[in-house]
């Protein structure tokens, strides 16, 4: 029997595009049989926020990161031409022309097929996000887990 093969992303980037690349990439490995983990860090959280608002304790601090970084990943901007909003809504309209999958969707595919979403708890507690403002069914943990997955991958990427 042949080992089951694993990549593993870290996913730094909120940029909207560079996230889609991301998700492109893990559920294409899961649907190869690949065991895939996503490792969300600093602005790649944002890929897991929820969309709405949560009513949740925070400090000055805390509340000033939150409504500074997107809510979800419909909202998160393009890494090149963002032209102020308007880019990720062409960039939207054009992926719908062409049928492809948006970000949020990759990212409900990417759990139906048990890609294992991990959120940065240290980032977290920087940023001051807490587990009730991200998506559910998702993982809380540090660089260890991290290490512990991509050791023993086969794909290890960092976007």
């Amino acid at each position: 029997m042949t080992e089951k093969k694993k990549t593993t992303i870290v996913l730094l980037s909120g940029d909207y595009d560079k996230a889609m690349a991301a998700y492109i990439i893990a559920n294409g490995a899961a649907a190869y049989d690949h065991e895939v983990t996503i490792f969300h860090t600093f602005w790649g959280l944002n890929a897991l926020r929820k969309d709405e608002s949560i009513s949740v304790e925070k400090g000055f601090l805390e509340k000033m990161f939150a409504k500074m970084m997107p809510r979800g990943a419909d909202n998160m901007g393009l890494s090149k031409m963002n032209f102020a909003g308007f880019g990720p809504k062409l960039i939207k309209k054009v992926m719908k022309k062409h049928n492809a999958l948006p970000l949020p969707q990759l990212i409900e595919m990417a759990q139906e097929q048990d890609v294992k979403l991990i959120a940065c708890t240290m980032t977290m507690d920087l940023l001051g996000l807490q587990e009730e403002e991200l998506l559910d069914n998702i993982e809380y943990a540090g660089v260890a887990a991290y290490l512990a997955e991509a050791e023993d991958g086969n794909v290890n990427l960092f976007i």
